[in-house]
């Protein structure tokens, strides 16, 4: 495997394909299947290489089977955090390490750039995710951001983790 981060030369629709596999996959009981299929297909990914984002992929013979985003936080209120923004696999690549590898490299890069704290959200019934960020070292806080996604209210909570 090789991780790596994305360059403009690199097949934004495999990445795109990513993001959207994997949205369906891990909100398939959390955001309605509707929202989901309806979603044209250049939506999914939209922010790639946008605003100061770096993304990362993770290939195996060549094939981008997984992505990660990171970025100086997002948030003014946490100016002085790095952010870990998307984590993505394939569905059928799950639980072999990819991730792992994936929230390694992001958070490797982000202390390279000074950060010494890093934040993420997440859909707080998204119980798988959060409980590899959890195994990964990050700590639950008290913020939260409360959204309609599809028509179904979901609250999204913020992990951090000091690096």
């Amino acid at each position: 495997m090789i991780i790596r981060n994305i360059t403009e030369n690199d097949d934004f629709a495999a990445i795109r394909e990513i993001y959207e596999r994997s949205w369906k996959y891990a909100y398939r009981d959390i955001i309605p299947r509707e929202w989901l299929d309806s979603r044209p297909k250049d939506k999914w990914g939209g922010n790639i290489l946008k605003n100061g984002r770096i993304e990362t992929g993770a290939f195996i013979d060549g094939k981008i089977v997984g992505t990660a985003c990171y970025c100086q936080s997002r948030w003014d209120k946490f100016k002085d955090f790095g952010e870990v923004v998307t984590i993505y696999l394939l569905p059928e690549y799950i639980g072999q390490g990819i991730g792992y590898a994936l929230m390694e490299h992001c958070i490797s890069a982000l202390k390279g750039l000074g950060y010494d704290k890093v934040l993420l959200w997440v859909l707080e019934e998204n119980t798988r995710a959060r409980a590899f960020y959890e195994r990964y070292g990050f700590v639950l806080t008290d913020e939260f951001i409360d959204d309609n996604i599809g028509g179904r209210d979901v609250r999204e909570v913020m992990y951090v983790l000091n690096v």
